[in-house]
């Protein structure tokens, strides 16, 4: 025992906010050792997820909802889904963390605690969209290499936090500045702290919006771990991949951001249609920015069954990255004709808008599906079916359809 390491308090801390409790006795767990409630960790416990979410990769992290899971007007932490690129980080101390701000572009670099963040700038609330890249994947033909999304890589929590632009006019931008690059301290999956898992940005313009928050509260809580505690940069809207978690430093760039996952087909799509399975050149590839219209029908969940003559309600989100949703429709003959549901307006820009509508022409009994469409405020409607291939199966925003029964 007295050549006995011990593990570190950052390390003790964090297996304690992984469990959600305490570790009686902690300081006297050896160096190396990993407490068995983590050795085979149950993820849904792990993260307060519901059972009912689906795991579709263990390292990293990425675990999607399912439609109905979706229900809530404002997407609590059990439904979220996760899409990480790396590992969580191991050593989390808040009381310590601290946000540079350097680049080229920088009159000059600062750093800031956590702390100063939250006392120095005044903080907002916004509800936001975030929906992965990818979601919808699955059904791209031929197959795009990843995680095999479905539908619900989606959600809209309320985040509070700081707006960017107020820390960049504290800090100074040159003129220049075209682009910010974030950077985070996750742990790349080889373990090689020289890489990183993933380093993304935005438009200088889009992180100078009012809804572009440094965010350290999640549904009026502290961030939870797989969400980006204790500060995540939220750029609703757009990609979630530019809503990096556990940022620690973010590069005000005179030129577009060239860290991990910014080039190649990484959040890119051909610029131009292609056929499906082409090969498309690096410098046809289109970095994507606003998410396009897409819908998702959440009540009642596929596979219902209503009595012959009987109404059914329906109900659901729409959105439309930077823009509104102006219309949204449904069919039950496999988009034939569509009819028009109500809906919402948005609790504030980029948030999703709540749809619901009441359907009574069911004429017989059988088997139908109700789709739904939405279009946004230019008039861009969803595609009925799988929209254009891309090499990586981004964007697909195709209907969203559930199985009813009449019987």
């Amino acid at each position: 025992m007295k050549r006995r390491s011990f593990i570190s308090k950052g390390t003790l801390g964090t297996f304690s906010a992984i469990l959600g409790t305490e570790i009686v006795f902690g300081s006297t767990i050896p160096l190396g050792y990993k407490p068995l409630a983590l050795q085979d960790p149950d993820p849904f416990k792990l993260f307060q997820k519901d059972s009912d979410m689906t795991v579709l990769n263990t390292k990293p992290w990425n675990i999607e909802a399912k439609a109905h899971l979706l229900d809530d007007k404002i997407t609590p932490n059990k439904f979220m889904f996760i899409r990480n690129n790396g590992l969580i980080p191991e050593n989390i101390d808040a009381n310590n963390w601290s946000l540079t701000i350097d680049g080229e572009s920088v009159q000059k670099s600062k750093t800031y605690s956590l702390s100063e963040l939250k006392s120095k700038f005044q903080q907002y609330t916004y509800q936001l969209t975030l929906e992965c890249g990818g979601n919808g994947r699955s059904e791209f033909n031929p197959p795009a290499k990843g995680n095999q999304w479905t539908i619900g890589a989606v959600s809209c929590a309320n985040w509070t936090g700081v707006r960017l632009r107020d820390v960049l006019e504290d800090v100074g931008i040159k003129s220049d500045a075209v682009y910010i690059g974030y950077h985070a301290a996750d742990i790349h999956l080889s373990r090689n702290p020289e890489k990183e898992p993933i380093s993304r940005g935005v438009p200088i313009a889009k992180a100078q919006q009012d809804e572009t928050l440094l965010a350290f509260k999640m549904n009026g809580e502290d961030i939870p771990l797989a969400h980006g505690y204790p500060l995540r940069l939220v750029s609703g809207g757009w990609p979630a991949s530019t809503s990096g978690k556990w940022v620690n430093r973010i590069s005000i760039r005179n030129k577009e951001h060239d860290g991990a996952k910014m080039t190649g087909t990484s959040y890119r799509v051909p610029c131009e249609p292609v056929a499906p399975g082409e090969k498309v050149a690096d410098e046809d590839m289109c970095i994507i920015e606003s998410m396009p219209v897409k819908s998702l029908i959440t009540y009642p969940k596929s596979g219902a069954m209503i009595k012959e003559g009987q109404s059914l309600n329906i109900r659901g989100h729409a959105w439309a990255g930077e823009l509104n949703v102006s219309k949204m429709e449904y069919s039950i003959d496999f988009g034939s004709t569509w009819n028009s549901c109500t809906i919402e307006e948005p609790v504030n820009r980029l948030a999703w808008q709540h749809f619901s509508a009441k359907i009574s022409g069911f004429p017989k009994k059988g088997y139908y599906e109700v789709w739904a469409r939405a279009t946004d405020s230019q008039g861009v409607g969803q595609p009925m079916l799988l929209p254009g291939w891309n090499p990586k199966g981004y964007l697909n925003n195709a209907c969203h359809r559930i199985a009813i029964k009449v019987i």
